[in-house]
């Protein structure tokens, strides 16, 4: 064992990195900045969480790596599953994708609620029979890092409500037996009452709105370098209740001309989520009522499809569209030479960010807390102890979301403003130019497709595009539009 750690954030990113540690820390702290609902509901310090989530192939069988038999959880708790391409309609710039019959990939569909209490259930229940002993403080903030410019020691954290929960009983190491340590208290900012958790290990599980760069200016060190690539995205989500469910979920894809996405997906008790989406000057509508769903149905028609536009027509909404703006992608180079103190790493979004348009963060979390799960049990790797773990934690971690990085920033990329983007590379161009044009050929390309679907569901390195195969079908090959309208049939039979 080897020492205590603190995980800033409770969130997905949070829990999965609290189970990586399990067995090789003496106990995890993790500090939430909400309280945890009973029962699985919206909480309002998840900023998309009404929106859908969805698990890739890769975060799956990451998911399933750390906790054995959860996929099959959150099925039971209604997500679904569905296989890729057969049980998705997609329009791309080049037409419509084939649909054929594959057991390659799969998209696992739900809403966050039942993602995170399914999750957090099974962290807490493996925390329960491991040797680490893990506390879970609620309703508290983490407001600073302790120790210096060349070590993290800890984090200081504040209370943001008494740290009690309204029936008064104190916040402290839920659904886990143990108590909560003591801690050295003082008063901080509006008199909330702030703590220092010492720790061997510091995690920065919390999010997009991460300070740790703030935290290192205070320690007396560089923030690390940033790239951002904005392309100005911002999307609505709407809950619906169809009459008759379509038997595939819909995705319909921005193209030149025309900067608007949308998508139809299933989710648990018979709801589907319309997500909506535009580039600056393009954003969806956001109103309500009668006037709200005219205006719904006015963007969606105009994609000039009237499979989805049709269907919408029939299906009742059962919830005001809600919005989400702040869609960046967003890289924090942690894992550069000297990134990171010793005693501290940053997983998931607080060291890469995506779009989350393209459902990816939900599976680089999983990767993510992988990657530190390996490197914890490699007998030849540093112990988070010793020196040189926290930048070879640094280093597995961003690896684990290079891909999704590569696929995001391509797809970006033509939609971001020149004041906004970091300028790409010779070597990005070329790489955006031969990506977007593997893209038009994997919708009518069985082996190209089956190798775009390998890199997109974040099971292949990119190196998986440049095999002869893929090379040669990708840039020899004349170029063929796709169909013309939804495939009517599913094609044959899985390989």
């Amino acid at each position: 064992m080897s020492g205590d750690a603190v995980v800033v954030g409770g969130g997905l990113a949070g829990m999965l990195a609290a189970a990586a540690l399990l067995g090789h820390m003496d106990t995890v702290t993790v500090v939430e900045r909400d309280r945890y609902p009973v029962e699985p509901a919206f909480r309002k310090g998840v900023p998309q969480g009404r929106h859908l989530h969805v698990l890739l192939t890769g975060g799956q069988r990451a998911l399933e790596e750390l906790l054995p038999g959860v996929v099959g959880e959150l099925r039971a708790a209604g997500a679904h599953r569905l296989l890729i391409p057969r049980d998705l309609l997609t329009r791309s710039r080049n037409g419509w994708q084939r649909r054929y019959h594959e057991e390659r990939h799969s998209m696992i569909t739900c809403t966050r609620p039942v993602l995170d209490a399914t999750v957090r259930s099974r962290v807490l229940a493996a925390a329960a029979r491991s040797r680490t002993r893990v506390e879970v403080v609620q309703a508290s903030e983490a407001v600073g890092l302790l120790g210096g410019a060349e070590r993290v020691t800890g984090v200081r954290i504040r209370s943001r409500a008494g740290g009690r929960r309204r029936d008064g009983v104190p916040e402290a190491a839920v659904g886990v037996p143990g108590d909560v340590r003591e801690e050295r208290g003082r008063r901080g900012a509006g008199g909330a009452e702030e703590r220092e958790l010492p720790a061997t290990l510091v995690v920065d599980a919390s999010g997009r709105g991460s300070r740790a760069p703030r935290w290192f200016a205070d320690l007396g060190r560089p923030a690390p370098r940033e790239e951002i690539i904005d392309a100005g995205i911002g999307y609505t989500t709407q809950a619906f209740r169809p009459v008759e469910p379509l038997d595939a979920a819909v995705a319909l894809q921005p193209e030149p001309g025309f900067p608007r996405g949308a998508a139809w997906f299933p989710v648990e008790d018979g709801i589907w989520l319309l997500t909506l989406s535009g580039v600056r000057g393009q954003h969806p509508p956001t109103g309500v009522g009668a006037d709200g769903m005219a205006a719904v149905l006015d963007y969606v028609g105009a994609y000039g499809e009237p499979h989805l536009h049709d269907h919408l027509k029939t299906a009742e909404p059962v919830s005001p569209p809600y919005g989400f703006f702040d869609t960046a992608n967003r890289r924090r180079f942690y894992q550069a030479p000297g990134g990171v103190p010793e005693g501290f790493i940053a997983v998931s979004d607080a060291a890469c960010t995506f779009n989350p348009i393209y459902g990816q963060g939900m599976s680089v979390a999983a990767l993510s807390a992988v990657a530190l799960s390996r490197l914890l049990r490699s007998r030849s790797g540093p112990r988070p102890d010793r020196p040189g773990f926290a930048a070879a934690a640094q280093r597995a971690v961003a690896r684990s979301g290079d891909t999704a990085w590569l696929t995001a920033v391509g797809a970006d990329r033509p939609f971001a403003a020149d004041a906004d983007a970091t300028p790409p590379s010779a070597a990005e161009r070329l790489a955006t130019w031969y990506f977007g044009r593997l893209a038009d050929r994997a919708v009518i390309d069985r082996t190209v497709g089956a190798a775009f679907r390998d890199i997109t569901y974040l099971t292949a390195s990119p190196s998986r595009l440049l095999t002869p195969a893929v090379a040669l079908r990708t840039v020899a090959l004349p170029r063929r539009r796709g169909l013309v309208g939804p495939p009517p049939r599913v094609e044959g039979t899985p390989r």
